[in-house]
This record gives structure tokens, C-alpha cells and sequence, in this order.
């Protein structure tokens, strides 16, 4: 039971922030070399989803 919950803990602390932070380094590497794209804005959308603290105070400052 509680190896459960260190786990749900690790992937929640850890593993989230981690794929939301990739996930918006990977949209503004395609948009620097492409531009605006389908995909680099469904993988903003998908790390705001995932972040959304980190959406808002980005946002504030753009």
C-alpha cells in the first residue's frame, strides 16, 4: 500500500513536470525552426495541460 502511493508520489513529482517541460522545449525548438505549426501548438497545449502553473506565468511575461 504504501509502495503504491511512493510511486504515484515519484510520478507525479517527478515524471509529469519533467514530460511537460520536454514537451514544451520540443514546441519551441520546432517553432524557432519551422514556425507556428499544428504540431508545435498541440504540444504547448498538451505541457499547459499538464503545467498549468508553469502556462500562467509564461504567459504574464509574453
Amino acid at each position: 500500500m504504501i509502495q503504491k502511493r511512493i510511486a504515484q508520489w515519484a510520478v507525479m513529482a517527478v515524471a509529469v513536470p519533467l514530460a511537460a517541460a520536454g514537451a514544451r522545449r520540443l514546441s519551441h525548438s520546432l517553432e524557432s525552426r519551422r514556425g507556428p505549426s499544428g504540431v508545435s501548438r498541440m504540444l504547448t497545449r498538451g505541457a499547459d495541460v499538464l503545467r498549468p502553473q508553469k502556462a500562467a506565468r509564461r504567459r504574464r511575461f509574453w
